[in-house]
């Protein structure tokens, strides 16, 4: 009988340490700072990504302490590669400012693979066309054209006249939306030239910014789901819009709402 107690009493003890245990893994994940994982190209296409974004990553650790790393790859737009791609496993949020590259296999996969546990994603300007390639592609590399309908749920349809900018509005029906938090109502213009993206694919898209020139309306920032992924794009990304405020509140909004899990999606 005294066995038996000792041995009940034994159990619970390493019942208890195990839920200690357990919370205190809980509590550890809870304080991590957030992963946010950067890719970006280098060419005379890709509106000085690899200036601007380096930059604005400075300012999100030292603002708000996160934890970001920006990739920047090398190669050819048929065969390009990146270093320390595996992070992206363990990261919290991808954020694609890339334009018309192919990986080798095994680097995209690793894309696909966070994409497909349902994580989130951020594109930036040319990530409307961040794997679609036009040049040759070499053996051991591939292009994922379809990530822009899939994933972005739009399509490249062309570009706006790049001399008169963009003159950049906020749905009023996205006013309240987490995103717009802090951007006041109105308009703002951007130097950068408007995508042509109009209509989106995706008819349960929550647009947020429409962008004007002439006469044409397009589409310039908006959230949706994709499979489980929470997805946010924007077509600015100009350089001076690094520069503008509402832009950079714009990026910052959108970078806590793909962060948190239990925030309606669209």
């Amino acid at each position: 009988m005294i066995f038996r107690k000792q041995k009940y009493l034994l159990l619970a003890i390493l019942f208890v340490f195990t839920l200690l245990a357990k919370g205190t893994n809980a509590v550890a994940k809870n304080l991590r700072k957030p992963r946010i994982v950067f890719l970006i190209t280098k060419d005379t296409l890709n509106y000085e990504a690899y200036k601007t974004v380096p930059l604005f990553a400075e300012m999100l650790k030292r603002k708000y302490g996160y934890d970001v790393a920006v990739l920047l790859g090398s190669g050819g737009h048929g065969s390009y590669h990146y270093p320390n791609i595996e992070i992206i496993s363990k990261a919290d949020l991808l954020i694609i400012f890339a334009r018309r590259i192919a990986l080798p296999y095994e680097q995209m996969n690793v894309i696909k693979s966070y994409l497909n546990k349902g994580n989130p994603l951020i594109g930036i300007r040319t990530a409307n066309h961040a794997f679609t390639v036009t040049d040759k592609i070499e053996e051991g590399f591939e292009d994922w054209p379809e990530f822009v309908a899939n994933l972005l749920g739009c399509k490249n349809l062309g570009y706006g006249a790049v001399e008169p900018g963009t003159d950049v509005s906020i749905v009023p029906k996205a006013i309240n939306h987490p995103i717009m938090k802090g951007i006041q109502p109105g308009q703002w213009h951007s130097n950068g030239n408007v995508y042509l993206v109009a209509p989106l694919l995706d008819k349960e898209a929550t647009l947020l910014l429409t962008g004007k020139v002439n006469d044409i309306i397009e589409p310039v920032a908006w959230t949706r789901t994709a499979g489980k992924s929470k997805v946010f794009y924007t077509s600015l990304g100009f350089p001076t819009d690094f520069k503008t405020p509402q832009f950079i509140t714009l990026l910052v909004n959108a970078i806590k709402w793909a962060l948190i899990k239990d925030q309606y999606k669209n």
